[in-house]
């Protein structure tokens, strides 16, 4: 008897363990055990255990028993989608993307799924027709089903899914008319919630609907290019004010193009090229912010070149090829300022192509093949490719010149440069990572841009903005991302081939490839605006072998829960005795250390900094967005220390400046430091982000400033031409910054280096004063002065301030003069013993009206523009800065008023849109710093100036916004 009790205990005890252990609901796991028996490849972890929610099966989530997502993008999966999938009733979301071996039509029962989110299917092989039953799914917000064999009508069921947001069946084999509502059935027409109409690369024919597009929708990406619809473009649509791209290219459309089109300013991409449009040329006045357009083999009225051709001040590219346009090309279209090509072959142009002096810097291509162009003015502002084969001009004797042959791109399309790995080669099956040079398996597929907002491939400064946004949203090491071979496809997409490679080792786990092949499929990941809509298809992924698999008993399991509870005891015990020793260990450094209190979690208010704006970085943090602080990284040295540029979790790019061991400062000296660059917030001076101390290192974390130094920027280094308005904007810009510090910081700060090289450009060229590590608070304000040992660059130095060693606000004035004079000249103050100031002083002839007797000194750049606006007024303003005594010099604020004015009167806006100094310490002043001795003792130079800028190559030109 006592042995039967015994056994029922023993049953009851461990049936009781099997349920704790055999979470999933047994409906589930009989559906998912009927799924992996039809499925080839599957992931090994559904080979182990009979229990998908308790032993994580790969790819399952699960919320209280049930299976609620199921997500195997790119596992390899073969075989068919079985209607059992339909008892997953508590299913949210569904991904199968990118298994090309999933074959077979769709069941009926994928509409008993009533709480479906997410459906995406894309990048399969299913056929058949798309099952109507998917008009049940009434929570479903997001649909891809693009990238299959479907074949058959769009089930007008669709226009029941009120909630839906994306809807893509691109790339089948659609065929039929887009279904529209009517007074018995549901229609696309109702989707008004739906921001993407994505059904191109099939074959739907018919008219588009008049009453498809309502004044109450919010699409913003309608893409029907690439299927038969006949008849008119429908007038409605000129009420979907929300678009952003429209394709309707490589159809049978005719008529005239609707006259309210032009209502659709927030277009960035038109294309109705290919089809038997006609009528007049569409008016598209005032879409200011149209990137690209391509009208071309229509049947247009013939005309001239209409007006807006030269006042759509976005447009980069601009294609009308095979179509009636005559007369003059127009000079203005040259001096669009983001044009990057223009593609008018095959019209009837003629006359005199006159491509004028002033053309925007970004234009790469004009292609005018086979109009009827008699003759050409050439100025000396283009340089870049023009194609006039078939022209009467090339009958003359011209016809021998680069204009009138065959000419091959000079700028090949980027690629993700290899050049850090030298020779480095790996077996077939594998890639070399361009992060670590080493051998791995990437995850690859292509990416189909379908409306990007620019066609310049060779421009790295757009590629690198993607392989950024890359890693840094799909939470990737830096630089660990590949592009390759971009071009532009028969469809007009732009085609790239994409390379992820893992953090660590060779192989990706499959949990990442889940998450990266979920990102790209569900649009998660949204890569830089230019680059519009896409899609991706993935290929096949090589996972690391998994040997020796065999299948877990249930007294096993249960072994081995039994071991981890015991050894989770264990480790929860280390850990409490781990905390406690951190925390004496904390508090003896507190005591030794003034920054003892400085992590985020501490609540130290008197030793910890009071910072405005600014926030604390851990080591590890700025360790990992630099890549180990790897060479490849850094973008500038100096006496302090090193500059590298690094992209944190949020996407934010920064420029971390790393202090020497031999140049860091007191604790508190630190401290101060930060404070003091954290109360500074204005457009006009670097930003400071935030800092690290811990580890040993004292690290400044600054916004990352694109376009380089102005001393880069005047002698050339960086490709922008700055001409004359640019530069007096440049001046107003930082004379706002320093005034400032002067009137505005509390306490005030005389910044004490100001220098071409510490006044940083932004992407919009916006002046961004820099480094205020020599700064000093003016906390005494009766004093009037702070009285300092002298340090500066020499050039710039203030000579009052060398001889007294007493520092005013004035002293930034007699630097911001010197600055002003090297805007003019773009020299360096000092160059062959000649100082600029005395040089200046003495050539000054004020009855030259037009360049003040400076002719031999302006910059070339500048010299010859026609008008050198209030150039005179400059120079006098400049020389004023530039008094031998502090009392004759006008303030910073004073300063502003007279650049402002100066603007203002020439009818030019005033919207004015680091790193550790190359100083030097003085000592005491024995003599003027720039008596004839002095300069030939000393030459300035700008080796050590600790500049970043850049990036990982020097910006050509100013890319659009």
């Amino acid at each position: 008897m006592a042995a039967a009790r015994l056994l029922l205990c023993y049953l009851i005890l461990s049936s009781a363990i099997y349920l704790t252990y055999s979470v999933t609901d047994p409906r589930d796991v009989a559906i998912l055990r009927s799924l992996k028996d039809q499925w080839e490849n599957t992931p090994p972890s559904w080979q182990k255990s009979d229990d998908p929610c308790g032993t994580s099966w790969e790819g399952v989530t699960c919320n209280n028993s049930r299976v609620t997502a199921l997500g195997l993008s790119t596992m390899g999966l073969r075989g068919k989608l079985s209607g059992d999938i339909g008892g997953l009733t508590e299913l949210i979301s569904l991904d199968l993307s990118f298994n090309r071996g999933l074959t077979g039509s769709l069941s009926p029962r994928i509409g008993d799924l009533q709480k479906l989110n997410i459906l995406i299917l894309a990048g399969c092989s299913f056929s058949g027709s798309i099952p109507r039953e998917l008009g049940k799914l009434a929570e479903l917000s997001f649909l891809a089903l693009n990238s299959n064999n479907f074949t058959g009508e769009i089930p007008r069921t669709l226009g029941n899914l009120a909630k839906l947001y994306w809807l893509d069946l691109a790339d089948n084999q659609l065929t039929g008319p887009i279904p529209v509502s009517t007074s018995s059935s549901p229609g696309l027409d109702l989707l008004k919630k739906a921001k993407h109409f994505h059904f191109n690369k099939n074959q739907l024919s018919g008219s588009i609907p008049d009453n498809l597009f309502s004044g109450d929708m919010v699409l913003i990406h309608v893409l029907f290019d690439g299927n038969q619809f006949s008849g008119s473009i429908p007038l409605t649509l000129g009420l979907v004010q929300t678009l952003e791209v429209l394709r309707l290219d490589r159809n049978a459309l005719n008529g005239s193009v609707p006259s309210n089109l032009n209502n659709l300013t927030s277009i960035v991409e038109l294309n109705l090229a290919h089809n038997g449009l006609s009528g007049r040329l569409p008016d598209l006045s005032g879409m200011n912010s149209l990137n690209y357009l391509d009208l071309s083999n229509n049947s247009f009225h013939q005309s001239e070149a209409p007006v807006w051709f030269s006042t759509l001040q976005s447009l980069t590219t601009l294609v009308i090829e095979y179509g009636s346009l005559q007369g003059s090309v127009p000079q203005k279209l040259f001096t669009l300022p983001q044009l990057q090509q223009v593609k008018l072959r095959n019209n009837a142009f003629n006359d005199t192509l006159n491509m004028g002096g002033t053309i925007g810097r970004q234009l790469t291509l004009v292609d005018l093949q086979n109009n009827a162009i008699s003759s050409i003015t050439l100025g000396s502002g283009y340089k870049n490719t023009l194609i006039l084969i078939g022209n009467p001009v090339c009958d003359t004797a011209l016809g021998n010149t680069n204009y009138c042959q065959l000419q091959q791109q000079s700028a090949k399309p980027y690629s993700t440069s290899l050049a850090n790995c030298g020779s480095k080669s790996c077996p077939a099956d594998q890639k070399v990572s361009p992060q670590s040079c080493d051998c791995a398996y990437p995850y690859e597929g292509t990416f189909y841009f379908r409306g990007p907002s620019f066609r310049e491939l060779s421009n790295a400064n757009t590629f690198h903005s993607l392989e950024m946004s890359l890693w840094v949203k799909l939470d990737l090491t830096p630089g660990s991302v590949s592009l390759q071979n971009p071009f532009f496809n028969i469809d007009d997409y732009l085609q790239v081939q994409l390379g992820l490679f893992p953090p660590t080792g060779k192989y990706f786990n499959r949990s990442e490839i889940e998450r990266i092949g979920f990102a790209l499929s569900n649009q998660t990941y949204k890569p830089p605006p230019e680059f519009g809509p896409y899609y991706f298809i993935a290929s096949p992924y090589t996972f690391q072998a998994e040997r020796g698999e065999t299948s877990i008993s249930s007294r096993q399991i249960i072994g081995i829960a039994v071991g981890c509870t015991i050894l989770v005891l264990l480790l929860v015990g280390l850990a409490i005795y781990a905390m406690k020793q951190k925390k004496l260990a904390e508090k003896a450094i507190g005591l030794s250390k003034p920054f003892g209190s400085w992590a985020p979690s501490r609540n130290d208010s008197e030793s910890a900094p009071q910072l405005k704006g600014a926030r604390w970085f851990s080591y590890d943090e700025l360790k990992k967005c630099t890549s180990n602080f790897s060479t490849r990284n850094e973008i500038g040295s100096g006496g302090y220390g090193k500059v590298y540029k690094g992209i944190i979790s949020s996407g934010q790019v920064i420029a971390i400046k790393r202090a020497q061991h031999g140049s860091m400062q007191g604790g508190l000296e630190f401290k101060t430091e930060i404070e003091l660059l954290s109360r500074v917030h204005h457009k006009n001076l670097v930003g400071l982000v935030g800092f690290c101390f811990e580890q040993g290192e004292q690290i400044l974390v600054y916004e990352y400033i694109s376009n380089g130094t102005l001393r880069e920027n005047l002698s050339g280094k960086t490709g922008i031409y700055l001409d004359w308005k640019r530069r007096l904007r440049v001046a107003l810009g930082s004379a706002r910054g320093l005034a400032y510090l002067h009137e505005l910081a509390n306490p005030p700060i005389i910044h004490r280096d100001v220098k071409s090289t510490n006044i940083l450009l932004d992407q919009n060229l916006t002046a961004k004063v820099a480094d205020f590590g020599l700064s000093k608070l003016v906390s005494d304000s009766s004093k009037g002065h702070v009285s300092t040992q002298v340090k500066g660059t020499l050039g710039y130095l203030d000579p009052e301030y060398y001889l007294t060693q007493q520092l005013t606000e004035k002293s930034d004035v007699y630097s911001f003069g010197v600055v002003m004079l090297e805007m003019i000249t773009a020299k360096q103050p000092i160059e062959k013993g000649k100082y600029v100031v005395r040089e200046v002083r003495a050539a000054i002839n004020k009855n030259d009206d037009e360049h003040y007797g400076l002719s031999d000194m302006i910059d070339p750049i500048i010299r010859s523009a026609p008008n050198l606006i209030a150039f005179t007024k400059f120079v006098d303003l400049a020389m004023q800065c530039v008094e031998e005594s502090a009392a004759d010099r006008p303030t910073m604020s004073e300063v502003v008023k007279m650049l402002e004015t100066i603007l203002q009167n020439d009818g030019l806006e005033t919207n004015s849109t680091s790193a550790s100094s190359s100083i030097t310490d003085f000592g005491t002043a024995i003599g003027h710093p720039y008596n004839k001795d002095a300069l030939q003792r000393k030459e300035i130079s700008d080796t050590h100036a600790f500049d970043y800028s850049g990036g990982y190559t020097i910006p050509r030109n100013v890319e659009p916004k």
